[in-house]
């Protein structure tokens, strides 16, 4: 073959494998990839760096002849030794050569306290790291629910903003109304459990307006192609009748000390950590005392401020988090504010159509603290409460067309990053 012609083969070869697709190389983590990070940790052991051998004249350039970096079997033995001492799993391990150091994704045993579990690992000497395992996501992602830009609270109150931090998962939120569509396809999988104390009408209480427009507001579930999306909807929602709907076509209801005190024990029983009561009345001593208990036990309230002819009013009472319309003169100066005029929300038989004032925006509010709740398990009513009075907007920011709030809306995404100390919100 003539020199030419070799040249000329050779660059052909070349050219040919230019144009070729790059193999895809897996180094898959498994199925823990795209589930929930909850029962996973991370943790890391000090890899001794390989010695490295090169023949002379070798730079750290030259691949072929530098040995790939591994794994000691003293840093191997030592994983192993950490994950049989706190009953561990290996899912996946890997030296981290910058570093110096071997690290591994570990799942933690059924029921076990992560926060605790990694408390005590991070105090073990022979560890050099132990972290949660995170969840993060690129912030353009969007809902795919059809009604989602209609839904004017989302926008006002940063909640969208909020959601690659938290969606409440997990977060047991008594709903204690009317009764409400339990069968709505928005709702479907975040109801945990529904009783009735008015009455033994199970077709009436699928058909109230209240108490699905609030289920709705704070739990419709996201990104399935269907309405709204929830401000926390990752919840599980108690469903209790307390309350009795007057008319088919308002959402008027009412209720009395005796059917309100029986949803309250419920409550508790279920060992929820919000209850929201979207609703006002007198002060009640039974009442009270219920209240009093689930504060005491660590159990979030959420309720409508009390008009002014009602006084002090039920829910006028220290650890009670009290929730108004941005919309409306403010009657308390201590009282969160939350959008609550023509937010777009559930409707019994599967509907959808826009629901007005305070009873809506506690809802929200509800759903907010799911939110931290979330985030932070052990968060108290005062804490959460502190935490949305000083990260709320400024009257007025964020509504649309220039219209001004009497007061500003709680802000879920300032409240997140406080909470967290980290992660940056829109101006």
């Amino acid at each position: 073959m003539k020199p030419w012609a070799a040249i000329g083969l050779a660059l052909s070869m070349l050219s040919a494998c230019s144009t070729a697709s790059p193999r895809i190389e897996s180094h898959a983590l498994g199925t823990v990839a795209g589930q929930s990070g909850d029962r996973y940790i991370i943790a890391a052991v000090d890899n001794d760096p390989t010695a490295f051998l090169a023949r002379a004249g070798s730079t750290p350039h030259g691949y072929d002849s530098i040995a790939p970096y591994g794994a000691t079997s003293r840093a191997q033995a030592l994983m192993h030794s950490l994950a049989k001492d706190y009953r561990l799993r290996e899912i996946s391990d890997w030296p981290i050569e910058p570093l110096h150091m071997h690290c591994a994704v570990l799942q933690i045993p059924e029921g076990a306290d992560r926060a605790a579990l990694l408390a005590t690992i991070s105090a073990d000497p022979r560890v050099r790291l132990a972290q949660p395992l995170q969840n993060f996501s690129t912030r353009s992602s969007e809902y795919n629910d059809p009604y989602v830009e209609l839904q004017r609270g989302l926008r006002q109150m940063n909640v969208l903003e909020t959601h690659p931090w938290s969606t409440g998962s997990g977060v047991k939120v008594a709903i204690v109304d009317t009764g409400a569509d339990i069968e709505h396809p928005d709702l479907r999988g975040r109801i945990a459990a529904a009783d009735n104390f008015v009455d033994a009408d199970a077709e009436r209480f699928r058909r109230d307006r209240h108490g699905t427009e609030m289920a709705g507001t704070i739990a419709a579930v996201a990104n399935n192609h269907e309405g709204i999306v929830g401000i926390a909807p990752g919840v599980r929602l108690f469903v209790f009748k307390a309350c009795w709907q007057l008319r088919d076509d308002a959402d008027a209801a009412s209720c009395n000390s005796f059917t309100l005190a029986r949803a309250l024990v419920a409550a508790l029983d279920a060992h929820v950590q919000i209850i929201n009561l979207s609703l006002t009345g007198p002060d009640d001593p039974l009442l009270r005392d219920l209240i009093h208990e689930g504060l005491r036990r660590g159990v979030v309230f959420v309720g409508a401020v009390s008009s002014v002819a009602e006084g002090r009013g039920l829910l006028h009472q220290p650890g009670v988090i009290e929730v108004e319309s941005t919309e409306t003169p403010s009657r308390l100066d201590t009282a969160l504010s939350a959008p609550g005029r023509e937010i777009l929300t559930l409707m019994p038989g599967g509907r959808y159509d826009f629901a007005t004032g305070d009873s809506i925006a506690t809802a929200e509010v509800s759903g907010v603290v799911a939110l931290l709740l979330a985030a932070r398990h052990a968060l108290t009513a005062d804490a959460a409460y502190r935490l949305l009075q000083s990260t709320s907007t400024r009257p007025g920011k964020g509504f649309p067309d220039g219209a001004a709030a009497a007061a500003g809306a709680v802000d879920a995404c300032a409240a997140m990053t406080a909470l967290l100390g980290r992660g940056t919100c829109p101006p």
